[in-house]
């Protein structure tokens, strides 16, 4: 009897597990609208502030509301309650018009179409005394001191083009369209071959680029587990983050029990046609 009660009992624990709703996360990968220039390979992008591309903008946040997000996530970071973003609910309309910020002009703005009170930040940044999620000068310099240069350089060489074709088509392609570049899988830009060129530069015993991927996971598996810890079943999550980040990002929503990834292109696609209608 007692064998047949426990089982009893972890079948309803598991029914309550499969009748929770998923957690729908879409990853709107981007560049970087304010011309940082943090990044290893840099984007010169064309101001967003201009007439034409807010109208833009508008088209793509129609579109991405087909997705009706309950929650906006972004790459800023927050200790506050559900990580919530201190700026967001003080952002002006003519704020929102005038910042050249991929956070502000796509996450703030669908947030506030959304109706959503808060938006919240999840990236991750090394704190004092901790590793760097990042360590390419370190690369370099072991590649230098093991003879790989060549390894170096290869590992980066197809990202030149794809920026510079990327820009020679900023005059004549939308945000939607822009943005579908970014999000199309396995580029030079979006998929991971750079960084598992990487992965022979060192020895057996120095393999700091093996050093830099494991970090890399790392960061944005942090960045994940945080989306986990807000997020809760049932919601519809957007998170909008620099393009780098798209492919673990998506690997942990296809792959976490409770998640499911949900392709942004086919919205994107939307955005392009002019309509916001959800696609089929």
């Amino acid at each position: 009897m007692r064998m047949i009660a426990v089982l009893v009992i972890a079948a309803g624990f598991a029914g309550a597990a499969q009748a929770a709703e998923p957690i729908e996360v879409m990853v709107l990968g981007s560049y970087h609208f304010g011309n940082p220039g943090r990044d290893l390979n840099n984007i010169k992008v064309d101001p967003v502030t201009s007439p034409r591309r807010q109208a833009e903008l508008e088209a793509v946040a129609t579109a991405i509301m087909a997705f009706k997000p309950t929650r906006v996530m972004v790459e800023m970071e927050s200790a506050a309650p559900e990580l919530a973003v201190a700026e967001y609910p003080a952002m002006s309309a003519n704020q929102m018009r005038s910042e050249a910020n991929e956070i502000v002009q796509i996450g703030y703005r669908i947030a506030r179409r959304a109706g959503l009170p808060l938006v919240s930040g999840i990236d991750e940044r090394p704190k004092a005394g901790e590793p760097n999620y990042y360590s390419y000068d370190q690369v370099a310099a072991v590649a230098k001191t093991f003879g790989q240069e060549q390894v170096l350089a290869a590992s980066n060489a197809d990202a030149g083009p794809w920026i510079k074709d990327f820009e020679a088509h900023q005059p004549t392609e939308t945000v939607a369209q822009l943005l579908t570049r970014m999000n199309t899988p396995g580029t030079a830009v979006t998929g991971m071959a750079g960084y598992y060129a990487l992965l022979p530069i060192g020895d057996a015993d120095s393999q700091s680029g093996a050093d830099l991927n494991a970090m890399w996971y790392l960061r944005n598996a942090k960045i994940f587990g945080k989306l986990m810890h807000v997020a809760k079943p049932g919601d519809r999550v957007l998170v909008v983050y620099g393009s780098g980040h798209a492919y673990w990002l998506r690997h942990f929503a296809r792959e976490t029990p409770g998640f499911r990834n949900v392709d942004p292109l086919p919205y994107l696609a939307r955005a392009n046609l002019g309509t916001g209608a959800p696609p089929r």
